[in-house]
Protein backbone atom coordinates (compact mmCIF):
# COMPACT_ATOMS: atom_id res chain seq x y z
CA UNK A 1 0.00 0.00 0.00
CA UNK A 2 1.75 2.97 -1.22
CA UNK A 3 0.71 5.58 1.28
CA UNK A 4 3.49 8.05 0.84
CA UNK A 5 3.10 8.11 4.59
CA UNK A 6 6.75 9.07 4.21
CA UNK A 7 5.70 12.68 4.60
CA UNK A 8 2.92 12.56 7.16
CA UNK A 9 1.66 11.01 10.34
CA UNK A 10 -1.80 10.82 11.86
CA UNK A 11 -2.83 11.79 15.36
CA UNK A 12 -4.90 10.29 18.16
CA UNK A 13 -5.14 6.72 16.87
CA UNK A 14 -4.81 4.52 19.94
CA UNK A 15 -2.89 1.30 19.48
CA UNK A 16 -5.68 -0.54 21.31
CA UNK A 17 -8.80 1.35 20.23
CA UNK A 18 -9.30 2.78 16.74
CA UNK A 19 -11.78 5.64 16.55
CA UNK A 20 -14.73 5.28 14.22
CA UNK A 21 -13.22 7.82 11.83
CA UNK A 22 -9.88 6.08 11.63
CA UNK A 23 -11.47 2.65 11.34
CA UNK A 24 -13.12 3.95 8.17
CA UNK A 25 -9.84 5.60 7.11
CA UNK A 26 -7.74 2.44 7.34
CA UNK A 27 -10.47 0.44 5.61
CA UNK A 28 -10.39 2.79 2.58
CA UNK A 29 -13.84 4.19 3.41
CA UNK A 30 -12.87 7.79 2.95
CA UNK A 31 -16.30 9.35 2.53
CA UNK A 32 -17.42 7.88 5.86
CA UNK A 33 -14.15 8.93 7.49
CA UNK A 34 -14.56 12.48 6.21
CA UNK A 35 -18.08 12.63 7.63
CA UNK A 36 -16.81 11.49 11.04
CA UNK A 37 -13.91 13.95 11.06
CA UNK A 38 -16.17 16.79 9.96
CA UNK A 39 -18.39 16.04 12.98
CA UNK A 40 -15.38 15.93 15.30
CA UNK A 41 -14.10 19.23 13.95
CA UNK A 42 -17.50 20.84 14.44
CA UNK A 43 -17.57 19.61 18.04
CA UNK A 44 -14.02 20.72 18.87
CA UNK A 45 -13.05 23.52 16.46
CA UNK A 46 -10.19 24.77 18.65
CA UNK A 47 -8.22 21.51 18.61
CA UNK A 48 -5.57 21.67 15.90
CA UNK A 49 -5.31 17.91 15.38
CA UNK A 50 -8.94 17.79 14.23
CA UNK A 51 -7.96 19.86 11.20
CA UNK A 52 -5.08 17.50 10.47
CA UNK A 53 -7.34 14.44 10.62
CA UNK A 54 -9.69 15.88 8.02
CA UNK A 55 -6.89 17.23 5.79
CA UNK A 56 -5.12 13.88 5.81
CA UNK A 57 -8.29 12.07 4.83
CA UNK A 58 -8.96 14.46 1.94
CA UNK A 59 -5.43 13.85 0.67
CA UNK A 60 -5.60 10.09 0.84
CA UNK A 61 -9.04 9.97 -0.70
CA UNK A 62 -7.65 11.75 -3.77
CA UNK A 63 -4.61 9.47 -3.84
CA UNK A 64 -6.85 6.42 -3.61
CA UNK A 65 -9.09 7.61 -6.43
CA UNK A 66 -6.01 8.09 -8.61
CA UNK A 67 -4.62 4.63 -7.80
CA UNK A 68 -1.66 6.21 -6.01
CA UNK A 69 -1.71 4.21 -2.79
CA UNK A 70 -0.03 1.04 -3.99
CA UNK A 71 3.63 0.67 -3.03
CA UNK A 72 4.32 -0.37 -6.64
CA UNK A 73 4.95 3.37 -7.06
CA UNK A 74 7.89 3.43 -4.68
CA UNK A 75 9.66 0.14 -5.26
CA UNK A 76 12.95 -0.86 -6.78
CA UNK A 77 15.63 1.66 -7.59
CA UNK A 78 13.19 4.36 -8.67
CA UNK A 79 14.11 7.77 -7.34
CA UNK A 80 11.62 9.37 -4.97
CA UNK A 81 11.08 12.11 -7.54
CA UNK A 82 9.97 9.81 -10.38
CA UNK A 83 6.24 10.15 -9.73
CA UNK A 84 3.27 11.34 -11.71
CA UNK A 85 1.37 14.10 -9.96
CA UNK A 86 -2.17 13.44 -8.83
CA UNK A 87 -4.88 15.59 -10.42
CA UNK A 88 -7.14 17.11 -7.76
CA UNK A 89 -10.11 19.48 -8.19
CA UNK A 90 -9.23 23.05 -7.24
CA UNK A 91 -11.96 23.15 -4.59
CA UNK A 92 -10.49 20.12 -2.81
CA UNK A 93 -6.99 21.62 -2.86
CA UNK A 94 -8.37 24.88 -1.48
CA UNK A 95 -10.15 23.04 1.33
CA UNK A 96 -7.01 21.06 2.16
CA UNK A 97 -4.85 24.14 2.59
CA UNK A 98 -7.56 25.97 4.53
CA UNK A 99 -7.57 23.09 7.01
CA UNK A 100 -3.77 22.96 7.23
CA UNK A 101 -3.46 26.72 7.66
CA UNK A 102 -6.22 26.93 10.28
CA UNK A 103 -4.83 24.04 12.31
CA UNK A 104 -1.29 25.38 12.06
CA UNK A 105 -2.45 28.83 13.21
CA UNK A 106 -4.12 27.33 16.28
CA UNK A 107 -0.98 25.35 17.13
CA UNK A 108 1.28 28.34 16.65
CA UNK A 109 -0.92 30.52 18.87
CA UNK A 110 -0.78 27.89 21.60
CA UNK A 111 3.02 27.65 21.26
CA UNK A 112 3.36 31.42 21.42
CA UNK A 113 1.56 31.27 24.76
CA UNK A 114 3.43 28.18 25.96
CA UNK A 115 6.58 27.11 24.05
CA UNK A 116 6.58 23.79 25.98
CA UNK A 117 3.16 22.69 24.70
CA UNK A 118 4.20 19.30 23.30
CA UNK A 119 0.74 18.47 21.93
CA UNK A 120 0.56 21.57 19.75
CA UNK A 121 4.19 21.33 18.71
CA UNK A 122 3.43 17.84 17.47
CA UNK A 123 0.23 18.95 15.73
CA UNK A 124 2.23 21.65 13.94
CA UNK A 125 4.84 19.06 12.97
CA UNK A 126 2.11 16.88 11.45
CA UNK A 127 0.61 19.85 9.58
CA UNK A 128 4.00 20.51 7.96
CA UNK A 129 4.29 16.84 7.05
CA UNK A 130 0.87 16.82 5.43
CA UNK A 131 1.70 19.96 3.45
CA UNK A 132 4.88 18.23 2.28
CA UNK A 133 2.87 15.20 1.25
CA UNK A 134 0.60 17.38 -0.86
CA UNK A 135 3.52 19.24 -2.42
CA UNK A 136 5.18 15.95 -3.28
CA UNK A 137 2.27 14.00 -4.72
CA UNK A 138 -0.15 16.63 -5.93
CA UNK A 139 2.02 19.56 -6.96
CA UNK A 140 5.17 17.56 -7.71
CA UNK A 141 7.10 20.33 -5.94
CA UNK A 142 9.85 18.12 -4.55
CA UNK A 143 12.10 20.73 -2.95
CA UNK A 144 9.13 22.47 -1.32
CA UNK A 145 8.11 19.07 -0.01
CA UNK A 146 11.56 18.39 1.45
CA UNK A 147 11.53 21.82 3.06
CA UNK A 148 8.18 21.02 4.70
CA UNK A 149 9.46 17.63 5.84
CA UNK A 150 12.55 19.23 7.36
CA UNK A 151 10.39 21.79 9.20
CA UNK A 152 8.30 18.88 10.46
CA UNK A 153 11.48 17.11 11.64
CA UNK A 154 12.70 20.17 13.57
CA UNK A 155 9.37 20.47 15.34
CA UNK A 156 9.41 16.76 16.18
CA UNK A 157 12.88 17.19 17.68
CA UNK A 158 11.42 19.94 19.84
CA UNK A 159 8.56 17.67 20.90
CA UNK A 160 11.05 15.03 22.04
CA UNK A 161 13.00 17.63 23.99
CA UNK A 162 9.82 18.63 25.82
CA UNK A 163 8.56 15.08 26.31
CA UNK A 164 11.08 12.28 25.53
CA UNK A 165 8.37 9.72 26.23
CA UNK A 166 6.22 10.85 23.31
CA UNK A 167 7.28 7.93 21.14
CA UNK A 168 4.95 8.90 18.30
CA UNK A 169 7.14 11.89 17.44
CA UNK A 170 9.86 9.42 16.45
CA UNK A 171 7.71 8.56 13.44
CA UNK A 172 8.54 11.98 12.00
CA UNK A 173 12.25 11.78 12.84
CA UNK A 174 12.46 8.21 11.56
CA UNK A 175 10.77 9.09 8.29
CA UNK A 176 13.05 12.08 7.83
CA UNK A 177 16.17 10.02 8.51
CA UNK A 178 15.07 7.37 6.01
CA UNK A 179 14.03 9.77 3.26
CA UNK A 180 17.06 12.04 3.53
CA UNK A 181 19.33 9.01 3.73
CA UNK A 182 17.81 7.77 0.47
CA UNK A 183 18.44 11.02 -1.42
CA UNK A 184 21.40 11.72 -3.73
CA UNK A 185 24.29 13.60 -2.13
CA UNK A 186 23.68 16.75 -4.20
CA UNK A 187 20.14 17.03 -2.82
CA UNK A 188 21.36 16.56 0.75
CA UNK A 189 23.59 19.60 0.25
CA UNK A 190 20.57 21.91 0.03
CA UNK A 191 20.58 24.67 2.62
CA UNK A 192 17.40 23.62 4.41
CA UNK A 193 18.86 20.13 4.90
CA UNK A 194 21.98 21.50 6.59
CA UNK A 195 22.79 19.35 9.59
CA UNK A 196 20.73 16.40 8.39
CA UNK A 197 22.74 13.70 6.65
CA UNK A 198 20.05 11.06 6.91
CA UNK A 199 20.29 7.55 8.28
CA UNK A 200 18.26 4.85 6.55
CA UNK A 201 18.94 2.14 9.14
CA UNK A 202 18.39 4.55 12.01
CA UNK A 203 15.14 5.70 10.46
CA UNK A 204 13.89 2.13 10.14
CA UNK A 205 14.87 1.46 13.78
CA UNK A 206 12.85 4.49 14.89
CA UNK A 207 9.83 3.27 12.95
CA UNK A 208 10.18 -0.15 14.60
CA UNK A 209 10.02 1.56 17.97
CA UNK A 210 6.85 3.44 17.02
CA UNK A 211 5.29 0.27 15.57
CA UNK A 212 5.85 -1.50 18.89
CA UNK A 213 5.36 1.23 21.50
CA UNK A 214 3.62 4.15 19.80
CA UNK A 215 0.08 5.20 20.54
CA UNK A 216 -1.06 7.59 17.83
CA UNK A 217 1.14 6.25 15.04
CA UNK A 218 1.46 2.53 15.65
CA UNK A 219 -0.69 1.60 12.66
CA UNK A 220 0.93 4.16 10.35
CA UNK A 221 4.41 2.95 11.35
CA UNK A 222 3.52 -0.62 10.44
CA UNK A 223 2.11 0.41 7.09
CA UNK A 224 5.18 2.50 6.36
CA UNK A 225 7.56 -0.28 7.36
CA UNK A 226 5.79 -2.51 4.84
CA UNK A 227 6.39 0.10 2.13
CA UNK A 228 10.03 0.53 3.11
CA UNK A 229 10.71 -3.21 3.30
CA UNK A 230 9.47 -3.59 -0.25
CA UNK A 231 11.61 -0.70 -1.40
CA UNK A 232 14.62 -2.17 0.40
CA UNK A 233 13.93 -5.60 -1.11
CA UNK A 234 13.06 -7.15 2.27
CA UNK A 235 9.61 -8.57 1.50
CA UNK A 236 9.86 -11.40 4.03
CA UNK A 237 9.79 -8.83 6.83
CA UNK A 238 6.79 -7.06 5.28
CA UNK A 239 4.50 -10.09 5.09
CA UNK A 240 3.84 -10.45 8.87
CA UNK A 241 3.05 -6.73 9.06
CA UNK A 242 0.60 -7.01 6.16
CA UNK A 243 -1.01 -10.10 7.67
CA UNK A 244 -1.57 -8.19 10.91
CA UNK A 245 -2.98 -5.17 9.07
CA UNK A 246 -5.30 -7.39 7.01
CA UNK A 247 -6.61 -8.96 10.22
CA UNK A 248 -7.21 -5.57 11.84
CA UNK A 249 -8.68 -3.86 8.76
CA UNK A 250 -10.34 -6.65 6.76
CA UNK A 251 -12.19 -4.29 4.40
CA UNK A 252 -8.92 -2.88 3.03
CA UNK A 253 -8.17 -5.03 0.00
CA UNK A 254 -4.89 -3.23 -0.73
CA UNK A 255 -3.18 -5.07 2.12
CA UNK A 256 -4.03 -8.41 0.48
CA UNK A 257 -2.88 -7.20 -2.93
CA UNK A 258 0.40 -6.01 -1.41
CA UNK A 259 0.87 -9.40 0.23
CA UNK A 260 0.54 -11.01 -3.19
CA UNK A 261 3.29 -8.80 -4.56
CA UNK A 262 5.52 -9.52 -1.56
CA UNK A 263 5.25 -13.25 -2.22
CA UNK A 264 6.08 -12.54 -5.85
CA UNK A 265 9.16 -10.58 -4.76
CA UNK A 266 10.19 -13.56 -2.64
CA UNK A 267 10.06 -15.83 -5.67
CA UNK A 268 6.97 -17.82 -4.64
CA UNK A 269 4.74 -17.61 -7.68
CA UNK A 270 2.14 -20.03 -6.31
CA UNK A 271 1.59 -18.11 -3.06
CA UNK A 272 1.53 -14.82 -4.94
CA UNK A 273 -1.17 -16.00 -7.32
CA UNK A 274 -3.08 -17.69 -4.49
CA UNK A 275 -3.23 -14.36 -2.67
CA UNK A 276 -4.61 -12.67 -5.80
CA UNK A 277 -7.13 -15.48 -6.22
CA UNK A 278 -8.31 -14.90 -2.64
CA UNK A 279 -8.90 -11.23 -3.40
CA UNK A 280 -10.89 -12.16 -6.50
CA UNK A 281 -12.93 -14.67 -4.48
CA UNK A 282 -13.79 -11.99 -1.91
CA UNK A 283 -14.64 -9.50 -4.67
CA UNK A 284 -16.98 -11.90 -6.42
CA UNK A 285 -18.60 -12.86 -3.11
CA UNK A 286 -19.49 -9.25 -2.44
CA UNK A 287 -17.62 -9.12 0.87
CA UNK A 288 -17.89 -5.68 2.49
CA UNK A 289 -15.10 -3.41 1.29
CA UNK A 290 -14.44 -5.34 -1.89
CA UNK A 291 -17.39 -4.00 -3.84
CA UNK A 292 -15.42 -1.00 -5.07
CA UNK A 293 -12.56 -3.17 -6.32
CA UNK A 294 -12.72 -3.57 -10.08
CA UNK A 295 -12.04 -6.83 -11.87
CA UNK A 296 -9.55 -4.89 -13.98
CA UNK A 297 -7.40 -4.02 -10.96
CA UNK A 298 -7.21 -7.68 -9.96
CA UNK A 299 -6.41 -8.70 -13.54
CA UNK A 300 -3.58 -6.16 -13.64
CA UNK A 301 -2.02 -7.43 -10.40
CA UNK A 302 -2.22 -11.02 -11.63
CA UNK A 303 -0.91 -10.09 -15.08
CA UNK A 304 1.97 -8.12 -13.60
CA UNK A 305 3.04 -11.12 -11.50
CA UNK A 306 2.83 -13.41 -14.53
CA UNK A 307 4.87 -10.88 -16.55
CA UNK A 308 7.74 -10.96 -14.05
CA UNK A 309 7.64 -14.75 -13.96
CA UNK A 310 7.89 -14.83 -17.76
CA UNK A 311 4.52 -16.59 -18.06
CA UNK A 312 3.88 -14.45 -21.10
CA UNK A 313 0.79 -16.00 -22.70
CA UNK A 314 -1.17 -15.83 -19.45
CA UNK A 315 0.22 -12.36 -18.79
CA UNK A 316 -1.14 -11.13 -22.14
CA UNK A 317 -4.57 -12.54 -21.29
CA UNK A 318 -4.73 -10.81 -17.90
CA UNK A 319 -3.13 -7.53 -18.95
CA UNK A 320 -5.45 -7.28 -21.95
CA UNK A 321 -8.45 -7.67 -19.63
CA UNK A 322 -7.04 -5.02 -17.31
CA UNK A 323 -6.20 -2.54 -20.07
CA UNK A 324 -9.69 -2.71 -21.51
CA UNK A 325 -11.54 -2.76 -18.18
CA UNK A 326 -13.94 0.01 -17.19
CA UNK A 327 -13.86 1.71 -14.79
CA UNK A 328 -10.20 1.67 -13.86
CA UNK A 329 -8.07 4.34 -12.24
CA UNK A 330 -5.69 6.19 -14.55
CA UNK A 331 -2.48 4.81 -13.05
CA UNK A 332 -3.54 1.16 -13.23
CA UNK A 333 -4.97 1.58 -16.73
CA UNK A 334 -1.78 3.19 -17.99
CA UNK A 335 0.43 0.59 -16.32
CA UNK A 336 -1.67 -2.21 -17.83
CA UNK A 337 -1.09 -0.90 -21.37
CA UNK A 338 2.62 -0.38 -20.70
CA UNK A 339 3.07 -3.89 -19.28
CA UNK A 340 1.05 -5.32 -22.16
CA UNK A 341 3.35 -3.63 -24.66
CA UNK A 342 6.43 -4.93 -22.83
CA UNK A 343 4.96 -8.45 -22.79
CA UNK A 344 4.30 -8.33 -26.52
CA UNK A 345 7.89 -7.18 -27.08
CA UNK A 346 9.17 -10.16 -25.08
CA UNK A 347 7.01 -12.38 -27.30
CA UNK A 348 8.47 -10.65 -30.39
CA UNK A 349 5.03 -9.41 -31.42
CA UNK A 350 6.19 -5.92 -32.29
CA UNK A 351 3.03 -4.56 -34.00
CA UNK A 352 0.93 -5.45 -30.96
CA UNK A 353 3.53 -3.89 -28.67
CA UNK A 354 3.48 -0.63 -30.62
CA UNK A 355 -0.30 -0.48 -30.42
CA UNK A 356 -0.14 -0.88 -26.63
CA UNK A 357 2.51 1.82 -26.23
CA UNK A 358 0.39 4.20 -28.30
CA UNK A 359 -2.50 3.55 -25.92
CA UNK A 360 -0.25 4.74 -23.06
CA UNK A 361 0.41 7.94 -25.01
CA UNK A 362 -3.29 8.48 -25.62
CA UNK A 363 -4.35 7.71 -22.05
CA UNK A 364 -1.82 9.83 -20.14
CA UNK A 365 0.34 11.80 -22.61
CA UNK A 366 2.12 13.91 -19.98
CA UNK A 367 2.86 11.13 -17.50
CA UNK A 368 6.20 9.56 -16.65
CA UNK A 369 4.80 6.27 -17.95
CA UNK A 370 4.16 7.92 -21.32
CA UNK A 371 7.77 9.10 -21.37
CA UNK A 372 8.90 5.56 -20.68
CA UNK A 373 6.66 4.11 -23.36
CA UNK A 374 8.06 6.54 -25.94
CA UNK A 375 11.44 4.85 -25.58
CA UNK A 376 9.88 1.53 -26.53
CA UNK A 377 8.25 3.00 -29.62
CA UNK A 378 11.72 3.35 -31.09
CA UNK A 379 13.44 0.42 -29.35
CA UNK A 380 11.74 -2.79 -28.16
CA UNK A 381 11.58 -3.53 -24.46
CA UNK A 382 14.09 -6.07 -23.18
CA UNK A 383 14.58 -7.31 -19.65
CA UNK A 384 17.67 -6.10 -17.85
CA UNK A 385 20.14 -8.87 -17.15
CA UNK A 386 20.40 -9.61 -13.44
Amino acid sequence: MKLFWLLSASLAVSAQTISKGFDHFYNLEYEQAIAEFERELKDKPKEAERYNHLAQTLLYREMFKAGALESELVTGANAFTKRDKVAVPAAIEKRFFELIDRGAALSQAALDANPNDARNAYALSVANGLRGNWNFLIRKAYFDSLRDLTASRKLANRVLEIDPGLIDAKMVTGVHDYVVGSLPAYVRMLGFLAGFSGDKDGGIASLHLVAQLGEANRVDARVLLGVIYRREKRPREAIPLLDDLTRRFPRNYLFRLETAQMWADLGDKDKALAAVDKVEELRKSGVTGYGSLSAGKVAYIRGNILFWYNDLDRAVDQLSKAAQAKPLDLHTGTMAWLRLGQTYDLKNQRPNALDAYRQVQALAPDSDLAKESRRYLSSPYRREKS
